[in-house]
């Protein structure tokens, strides 16, 4: 677990063209999937996402927001933002669904950004491998 200052010190926003929000949002996905941001985590403000990234708060919220939509963060009003828990696994159709639909999203994310797809394909099978040992 890293701590809040950490992880605002580890945030950066590039002029690439890609909204800064969600800029924001796969800078702490990644963070979450590299483990640096566990289940439970406290997250940092929005407000002190925005004052360090010198950002508009509404910028971060739309992040934040994302993040709860994708069942990343949980959001408790008055107390803060969570890491939250990953969801069982799922089995059967709906595996298959939710697995045709992400790999299509991280197709049309990456010609997107020009990036090739078998090239991506290849970094996603190298990763899982690496994760694979590390399990």
């Amino acid at each position: 677990m890293h701590t809040q200052a950490q992880i605002l010190q580890a945030l950066r926003i590039e002029t690439n063209g890609v909204p800064i929000y969600v800029q924001l949002r796969e800078q702490l996905l990644r963070a979450m999937g590299a483990r640096l941001l566990t289940p439970g985590d406290q997250m940092p403000t929005m407000r002190q996402v925005a004052v360090a990234l010198k950002v508009d708060l509404n910028t971060v919220r739309h992040a934040y927001d994302d993040l709860e939509r994708l069942g990343a963060l949980t959001l408790i009003r008055g107390r803060g933002s969570f890491v939250a828990e990953p969801p069982p696994a799922m089995e059967g159709a709906a595996h298959e669904a939710e697995t045709e639909n992400l790999a299509r999203q991280t197709l049309a994310a990456a010609a997107a950004l020009g990036v090739d797809p078998v090239a991506l394909s290849q970094r996603i099978a190298a990763l899982a491998a690496e994760k694979e040992k590390t399990s």
